[in-house]
């Protein structure tokens, strides 16, 4: 689920922008980021182990710090989470759009939604067996991508190290790459919200937010590092923006081109899966502890065990993607996403000053130093959201302390929160 939420062919999205951006270095800039991310990850799964619950980052926030800031990061991560099923309706909409031009736009959004929305109801098992062909075709596909992407560059071309190093990198061009590519990384940490519905989640999430994270990078950088093996300048191509479908068209011909929009359309769709999921996941933790309405966001169904409420009510947001615009639909994550990064890694680093048995040099890494490392990039990436994002952010926020004002009384009062019966 968390590959699928990743989505492997987000690789192949940011290529063209990125090599512009860093002069030609796409596997440098995704080695820094790859790198950044697995600090985060540590930090996410050390949570997860503590508090195996369905919050994630509005769980880990409350339990270490208080509830009142606990719920403002949940609701800041609900930009994250709602929109993104939203942003694949929309990318279904461009793809499907640009080869069926003549078939209304509409009738794409809605029906990708209508799929992924039955899935997800119908149960968990489902929709992890539905992403893990999903991501398999991706896979299939990529491979198949690098295999005729080597191929041309036996008749023609040469392997360098240059996509990983050369004189003329430019430090600051390869962080604003990788800031780019932060968002290839959105979904790693998808999977804390399904601690409840996992097996031995103490031990099995926190295993599977690193190999999420490092998989998925290794994958990245060895598919760039091919392709700029192949496109060293890719100002050479018609479109930068659109430079790997081009390229696929290059090595492999129409046909493999057809094949390489069919794997687009296929990570769509398991990204969109994962993202309702994950989304009706926070709503149902949100809604059990009462902060939101307890009779239908924290409401499961008897047969299923899904919270169906949640699951329709994100398939009626991601309509909104028959209005809005990619650019638009993107920076509503941005926000959601970097706060929930920031917040986990400073959840770590207060649990650990808080729990004096745990006190000790080998801790103070582990607890202190790698979060702190993984927060100076994710306040790095702050700084390269745009003015929109931010807006739109902090707009979203106010709305949030505006309610949790009205539920707590003007703070008079502790917000609701759910009480798990104690093991014996």
């Amino acid at each position: 689920m968390g590959l699928a939420y990743m989505s492997p062919f987000a690789v192949f999205d940011t290529f063209g922008v990125v090599s512009a951006e860093t002069n030609g270095h796409v596997p440098a800039a995704y080695i820094l980021i790859t790198i950044a991310i697995l600090f985060t990850a540590l930090s996410y799964g050390k949570m997860c182990k503590l508090y195996p619950d369905a919050g994630s980052a509005y769980t880990y926030t409350k339990k270490t710090m208080n509830t009142e800031l606990g719920f403002l990061v949940g609701w800041s991560a609900l930009l994250d989470y709602l929109f993104l099923p939203m942003i694949n309706a929309v990318l279904a909409r461009i793809y499907l759009s640009a080869l069926f031009p003549h078939v209304s736009s509409w009738l794409w959004v809605i029906g990708l939604i209508v799929i992924i929305t039955t899935m997800n109801i119908v149960g968990v098992k489902i929709a992890v067996k539905a992403n893990t062909l999903f991501v398999l075709f991706q896979l299939l596909v990529a491979i198949i991508f690098v295999i005729l992407t080597i191929r041309t560059i036996l008749h023609g071309g040469e392997f360098t190290t240059t996509p990983f190093f050369s004189h003329d990198m430019k430090l600051h061009f390869l962080f604003a790459g990788a800031s780019i590519l932060a968002l290839s990384f959105l979904g790693f940490d998808a999977v804390t919200t399904l601690a409840e519905e996992t097996v031995n989640p103490e031990k099995n999430i926190p295993k599977s937010i690193f190999l999420i994270a490092f998989i998925g990078g290794l994958f990245f950088i060895t598919v760039t590092y091919f392709m700029q093996s192949l496109y060293p300048n890719v100002s050479l191509l018609k479109n930068v923006d659109g430079a790997s479908p081009e390229i696929a068209r290059h090595i492999g011909g129409i046909f493999f081109q057809s094949i390489f929009t069919s794997g687009a359309l296929i990570s769509v769709m398991a990204s969109g899966l994962a993202a309702q999921t994950s989304a009706s996941r926070l709503l149902f933790a949100m809604g059990r502890d009462g902060v939101l309405s307890k009779k239908y966001f924290g409401f499961l169904h008897k047969k299923f065990q899904t919270p169906v409420f949640n699951i329709i009510f994100i398939g009626v947001l991601s309509l909104t993607a028959l209005i809005l615009d990619l650019v638009t639909a993107t920076s509503l994550i941005n926000f959601g996403a970097f706060t929930a990064f920031s917040f986990v890694n400073l959840a770590v680093i207060i649990y650990y000053f808080k729990n004096k048995q745990i006190l000790n040099h080998l801790n103070f890494v582990s607890y202190v130093i790698f979060p702190m490392i993984g927060l100076a990039f994710v306040i790095y990436l702050w700084f390269s959201l745009d003015k929109l994002a931010i807006i739109i952010g902090l707009a979203w926020l106010s709305i949030g302390l505006a309610y949790l004002l009205w539920l707590t009384k003007g703070f008079r009062i502790k917000p609701p929160e759910y009480q798990f019966e104690e093991e014996n």
